[in-house]
């Protein structure tokens, strides 16, 4: 995740809270102070994965042909405009992604899987799908 999507899903925070909805962030690795910064952005918990659990029994990568996207360096340009600085440090080809869980055995309710660095989940579908989570059941909303 991006520090400019952590800072969008971080925006949700209050209407996440009101839905008794915790958010949580799940990263790779902590490098330095990149953790501390990326808390900066980050207004849930965060959880450093080392054993890259979370991730799946298929990590899903992006290698140099991540240069060959426009996509990818429209969302760095995008990124860059307003201000978001990355670094170059530690291991950044595994593609993420943003999961909306419901309690109990629910599941995933919303699965979005980055296709190329820069593609951000929307953020009204996040927000839709939470509110669909009413007291550990779903409502009929």
């Amino acid at each position: 995740m991006s520090t400019q999507e952590a800072t969008e899903l971080s925006s949700l925070k209050s209407q996440l809270q009101d839905l008794e909805i915790p958010l949580f962030a799940v990263v790779k690795e902590n490098l330095g102070k990149e953790l501390d910064c990326f808390k900066r952005y980050f207004s849930g918990k965060v959880y450093v994965d080392q054993k890259r659990n979370f991730y799946g029994p298929q990590e899903r990568w992006m290698f140099l042909s991540m240069f060959l996207r426009v996509g990818v360096w429209r969302s760095l340009w995008r990124a860059y405009r307003r201000g978001f600085r990355g670094n170059l440090r530690g291991e950044g080809l595994v593609l993420g992604g943003v999961f909306v869980i419901g309690p109990g055995d629910q599941g995933v309710l919303l699965e979005h899987r980055e296709k190329e660095f820069g593609d951000k989940v929307n953020m009204l579908a996040v927000l839709r799908t939470a509110r669909k989570i009413q007291g550990g059941k779903l409502s009929a909303r």
